[in-house]
């Protein structure tokens, strides 16, 4: 089988997902030689993944897919969606976000919350999405110490835990990248 790009220098999260594919051989950014910084200027998860696997299959027309997360609150209209990473600033500080929407939320009853993670992948110029959607809710006080983000103040429904306080391998059954993947890997054992 040809491999596919997975439009991410990160080492470690191309593994994770190589892993969660079934061992699918993932080439990464760096492995086509591919040092650009692929912008991230869309207004929505969507546009986003599809800028990064655009990018890449306009310059190298090997097949390739992308993605991108954000934590949509209700109460926020959404904030901070595909903002996530930058909500408090463009220094991507993950304790400011996560600051930042306790402070907003703190005399909201109401937290309902989701994670969406949105994947585009293209093949021989054919654009395909797939979508992860955990929903849950935030606290008012972080718990927990595993996981990143936003991870310590959101809880998914019927648990009792936030994603920063389950194992790694708790967490990849639940998330939302979790179900983009398995749906993205349907697509692909077909």
């Amino acid at each position: 089988m040809k491999k596919i790009v997975f439009a991410s220098a990160n080492a470690h999260k191309i593994e994770e997902v190589s892993h969660k594919l079934g061992g699918l051989p993932l080439l990464g950014l760096k492995d086509i030689d591919c040092n650009d910084d692929i912008p991230e200027t869309a207004s929505t998860l969507e546009g986003n993944a599809i800028l990064k696997a655009r990018y890449v299959w306009e310059r190298y027309k090997l097949p390739v897919f992308a993605d991108d997360t954000g934590l949509e609150i209700t109460a926020l209209n959404n904030e901070p969606g595909v903002y996530s990473a930058r909500y408090a600033g463009d220094q991507k500080d993950s304790a400011a976000n996560r600051k930042l929407v306790l402070d907003k939320l703190q005399n909201e009853v109401f937290r309902a919350a989701r994670f969406r993670t949105v994947i585009c992948y293209i093949q021989d110029g054919q654009e395909f999405l797939f979508e992860g959607i955990v929903e849950g809710h935030i606290l008012r006080e972080e718990r927990g110490t595993q996981g990143f983000g936003y991870d310590s103040i959101f809880i998914p429904n019927d648990n009792s835990r936030t994603f920063a306080q389950m194992s790694i391998d708790e967490k990849s059954i639940l998330s939302h990248r979790a179900k983009a993947l398995e749906k993205f890997k349907r697509f692909l054992d077909k």
